[in-house]
């Protein structure tokens, strides 16, 4: 019998470590959490709560070569992912004209490139049952002015989930995109987005990452399609459908 492991990206801290914990509370259908990111020793402290079997991969996802090792991993291992999380990316705030080339394009890189490839390569050693689950934002709702790259990429996994799930269908694989708001995690500052840098996130309510990571998940056990938590959230996403994207934009600029 193949072993059934869970796949999580971007695991060192935040949202991604968060993940972990919640699988390995509420997933007994899961043997081992395998732990994903670029970080070994945050993987390791992640690593250290768990109560099931977990395997650590310090890999940087954006390398193709690193998503190789990864698929010859779970072939030795003769397993079968029941779960794969992409959780991994980054955002910075400020004007497209400000933000270093490097960063630009590095959002595409992760967020968009490196979640397309490593779900490709995955996609085969997923059986009947198993589930995707990738990360993306409220900020896929609607173009954001001062995160232009950012909520592009977003749109991007999410339109790109929903396309996914309506074709695994037949194959019994549900995906799941994940939108929450923003959430005091390592993701603020590294996107330079500290209190007094905009008005629109110091007013916007928190979302706690631990409930993010429990709720979604049953979401996905539950065959759901998108998740977004907290009324707050929910309205905007009715809003963004409602509203021509100039007029949103207008309304909660950055």
């Amino acid at each position: 019998m193949k072993v059934k492991i869970a796949v999580i990206t971007g695991a060192s801290s935040g949202l991604g470590a968060e993940y972990a914990f919640a699988v390995d509370r509420d997933r007994a259908d899961i043997d081992c959490i395998w732990l994903i990111a670029r970080r070994e020793d945050r993987l390791i402290k992640t690593a250290e709560r768990l109560s099931k079997a977990y395997k650590i991969l310090p890999l940087d996802i954006t390398d193709r070569k690193s998503v190789d090792i990864l698929c010859e991993e779970v072939k030795s291992a003769k397993a079968e992912i029941r779960l794969l999380i992409n959780n991994a990316g980054f955002g910075r705030l400020g004007d497209f004209k400000n933000i270093s080339p490097a960063d630009n394009a590095g959002m595409v890189a992760l967020n968009c490139e490196a979640v397309t490839f490593i779900t490709s390569r995955l996609l085969p050693f997923m059986k009947k049952g198993s589930e995707i689950i990738n990360s993306c934002s409220i900020a896929a709702f609607a173009p954001n002015t001062r995160m232009a790259v950012y909520s592009s990429t977003k749109a991007y996994i999410l339109s790109l989930s929903k396309a996914l799930r309506a074709e695994l269908k037949k194959d019994k694989i549900n995906v799941l995109a994940v939108c929450p708001g923003p959430m005091d995690t390592e993701f603020l500052p590294v996107a330079g987005i500290a209190q007094g840098s905009s008005k629109t996130f110091d007013t916007l309510p928190r979302v706690n990452p631990t409930v993010m990571a429990k709720k979604s998940l049953a979401a996905s056990k539950k065959g759901r399609g998108i998740y977004t938590n907290r009324i707050f959230y929910k309205f905007y996403r009715v809003l963004a459908k409602l509203l021509p994207h100039g007029l949103v934009m207008k309304l909660c600029g950055t």
